[in-house]
């Protein structure tokens, strides 16, 4: 089974969220629990719990942190990513994402559509920075690599 059963965002030492980044943030962990694709590749000869499997992320000591267990708590990976390659993505992921929250309000839905494309470009290439990242450690699909991305801004916004 080569997906993720369980998720939880460590958020404790961040700021409390907006009402719409909780939005987005219930939105991803349901549509990633709903339909995932996530695996973890044999590496060294070492044997690979099978999944499904559960996935904490966090940010500790500046990295992104994922803490993976199968679904009877045993330890199947951990591995830490630099928020480095991120950084970028998130902070246009950010600004668009409050231009569309704001064009929502008062814009006709012709300039809305537009700057929903921008935004799901700029989703497009947050996932495509994780999935680089993830290479070697877990295999995802687009679709994953997209909801995780969405949740990584969401502890990016207090990181």
């Amino acid at each position: 089974m080569t997906r993720i059963s369980y998720i939880e965002l460590d958020d404790r030492n961040l700021p409390p969220p907006t009402p719409e980044i909780e939005q987005e943030r219930k939105v991803a962990i349901y549509d990633l629990l709903e339909e995932n694709s996530f695996s973890l590749p044999k590496r060294d000869d070492r044997v690979v719990p099978e999944g499904p499997y559960r996935l904490q992320l966090s940010i500790r000591d500046k990295r992104l942190v994922f803490d993976i267990e199968t679904e009877a708590n045993e330890k199947a990976a951990e591995f830490h990513l630099s928020l480095g390659p991120f950084r970028q993505v998130v902070k246009d992921y950010f600004q668009i994402c409050e231009s569309y929250f704001d064009a929502v309000k008062s814009l006709p839905p012709s300039q809305i559509e537009t700057i929903d494309m921008a935004r799901r470009g700029i989703h497009n290439e947050g996932s495509r920075v994780l999935q680089e990242r993830l290479e070697g450690k877990a295999d995802v699909d687009t679709d994953t690599a997209r909801r995780l991305f969405t949740l990584i801004c969401v502890l990016h916004f207090g990181g």
